[in-house]
């Protein structure tokens, strides 16, 4: 850091690491700090924030955890940086954001920091919920959210959102009992799409191939899996494979173009095979 910044780095300053961030970003946005920094605003930091959370979904999938707490790390300081323009602009700062956030943590979790008891996960997911609109009322937010499923981002990615929205279901007991009845509306979906293709009604399939996208969702969200990653290795896997298939044709002077689709099949499967 350099001399006269006011922020104090040497090792024997004990003061927590959370405040002498905030300390530097007071820093960065001051007169004498970074010229960059004092031009972003709300608006133009919006990308980066979202950069910063794909790249802590991209560290989680990994198994190196300087990485994943570098990326937390660059996600927290974007949580600084729209605190302290906030508070440049009289609305809040960092400390009440953390206020806010550590009071609703404990009134949301009145089994932990109270006599309220829950039978299973499931159970306290529906009093979640109940808790939140609570809230909301004591706030005089009530008229804002009309709906169990008000409150979801609207640009929230549609995998998402559709997972969001199922889940919200699911909390007040609007779900398939078992997995079974999740395959059996994927069937369903799936005849549905065949009808729609059958009758030749482009606007009909659309919605038939998104029913089947939606119902193929809560497969994902019924096992408690982040549907975001599953598809990612599937996607990765499939690339894989599918460069396998380019490589092995190729050994044998041969574009897949030239090739038939049973060769590509019986290629496919035998790269599936462990050495």
């Amino acid at each position: 850091m350099k001399e006269g910044s006011g922020v104090n780095d040497s090792p024997g300053h004990t003061e927590h690491y959370f405040h002498r961030l905030m300390e530097l970003m007071d820093v960065l946005r001051s007169e004498k700090g970074c010229p960059w920094d004092r031009e972003q605003t709300p608006e133009t930091l919006k990308p980066m924030l979202i950069e910063e959370a794909y790249e802590v979904l991209e560290a989680l999938d990994g198994d190196d955890s300087d990485r994943l707490c570098e990326e937390l790390g660059d996600l927290l300081f974007q949580v600084i940086f729209h605190s302290r323009i906030a508070k440049e602009n009289g609305r809040f700062d960092a400390d009440e954001v953390c206020r806010r956030v550590y009071l609703k943590m404990v009134r949301r979790h009145p089994h932990v920091f109270g006599s309220a008891s829950y039978e299973s996960s499931a159970d306290l997911l529906r009093h979640w919920e109940d808790i939140k609109a609570a809230e909301k009322k004591t706030a005089g937010q009530m008229h804002d959210r009309k709906s169990l499923l008000d409150g979801i981002p609207a640009k929230l990615p549609a995998l998402y959102t559709a997972y969001q929205i199922s889940a919200k279901a699911a909390r007040v007991g609007f779900d398939w009992p078992e997995l079974e009845g999740i395959r059996e509306k994927l069937l369903e979906e799936f005849d549905e799409l065949q009808e729609a293709l059958r009758e030749n009604q482009p606007d009909k399939i659309r919605e038939e191939v998104g029913d089947l996208l939606f119902a193929a969702l809560n497969v994902a969200r019924y096992l408690q899996v982040d549907p975001e990653t599953s598809l990612s290795r599937a996607n990765e896997k499939f690339t894989r494979r599918f460069r396998a298939l380019e490589k092995h044709f190729a050994e044998q002077g041969r574009h897949l173009r030239d090739v038939s689709l049973e060769e590509m099949e019986a290629a496919w499967q035998r790269l599936q095979m462990p050495a």
